[in-house]
């Protein structure tokens, strides 16, 4: 428990930081942008590459900035570019995106296993279960209707998703932009 506790003190205090809230602003940028090159197959399933940098947000700020960041996407992406009517579950779902990714890659070493967990996390809890309940508010349609094709596209959604962010933190992180973005000025 303490060690959950440290991770979001930690993050907490990052926004103290004025090189955070830079990075962590053009991520939100980044974010949005991608936000909008969005495939929507159905009302229920649309593909987007946008968990990417949320993803990154989380794993180099923790779980407070990666659920504000999260919340905040969602409402400037409605903001910019609405599309159908505001719901604020998606909001919480992306709320709590941000904080699963920021729990589990938070200042810890980058694994393939690390991003695994961490998307299937997301994907089961969040993109699955909460966001399929918040489509049969929306809609009326039964859950479990709604479920199986859901789940499909997580299934396909899924190694995309984890290789895509895994080639993406590793040459940044050849790059060296990650320490860059961590470093603390000194004075």
């Amino acid at each position: 428990m303490r060690k959950i506790k440290k991770q979001f003190t930690d993050s907490l205090y990052e926004l103290k930081e004025l090189r955070t809230l830079v990075a962590a602003a053009m991520l939100l940028a980044i974010i949005v942008v991608l936000g909008f090159y969005r495939l929507q197959l159905t009302d229920y399933i649309r593909i987007g590459f946008d968990s990417v940098a949320k993803e990154l947000t989380g794993m180099l700020f923790g779980p407070v900035i990666g659920c504000m960041v999260g919340g905040l996407s969602d409402l400037i992406s409605y903001i910019v570019k609405p599309i159908g009517g505001f719901f604020p579950g998606f909001t919480i779902s992306a709320m709590a995106g941000g904080t699963i990714y920021g729990m589990i890659l938070y200042k810890r070493p980058l694994s393939i296993g690390r991003i695994i967990l961490a998307n299937s996390v997301v994907a089961v809890v969040v993109n699955l279960l909460l966001n399929t309940y918040w489509l049969t508010l929306l809609y009326g349609d039964a859950y479990l209707a709604l479920l199986p094709a859901r789940a499909v596209k997580q299934l396909v959604m899924l190694p995309i998703d984890i290789i895509l962010f895994y080639i993406t933190a590793k040459l940044l992180a050849r790059t060296n932009i990650f320490e860059a973005v961590r470093s603390r000025v000194r004075r």
